[in-house]
């Protein structure tokens, strides 16, 4: 199953996390949100689709979620479910490389963070370029 999802750069695009990923809905960043890569992101953990929230409540489902900029190569990040996730936050989605959740968390046991993102994909999102995000749920 997948949501395919939309958001933008920003100026403050950092991507130097170690161990998390993040989207936001809101229209702002500031220098603090190292693990923020895309804003006004047109999904949160929230309103993605209760059956795929369903299928992430499991410790042996996977979850990927493929970043794509216009003339940078798409990147595909990978991790698990857990049964405690619960894509409650109405505001953003994380993906963290520990296994570690809270409301906002998509995915535990994440491949990537910020910090391993390629600089091509960064460099695009600092300079506010368009982000395409495909949110794929499967056993």
């Amino acid at each position: 199953m997948e949501c395919q999802l939309t958001a933008s750069g920003h100026a403050h695009v950092r991507g130097t996390h170690g161990s998390t990923l993040e989207l936001t809905t809101e229209e702002w960043l500031t220098p603090a949100g190292d693990c923020i890569i895309g804003v006004g992101a047109s999904h949160s953990c929230a309103s993605l689709p209760a059956a795929m929230r369903e299928m992430a409540q499991s410790a042996m489902s996977h979850i990927s979620v493929e970043l794509i900029a216009p003339g940078v190569a798409p990147v595909t990040v990978t991790g698990r479910g857990d049964p405690e996730l619960r894509w409650a936050d109405p505001t953003s989605m994380v993906i963290r490389t520990s296994t570690y959740i809270d409301d906002r968390t998509l995915m535990v046991a994440a491949d990537r963070a910020a910090a391993d993102l390629p600089r091509s994909l960064i460099n695009a999102l600092t300079d506010g370029a368009s982000l395409a995000a495909i949110v794929r749920v499967s056993d």
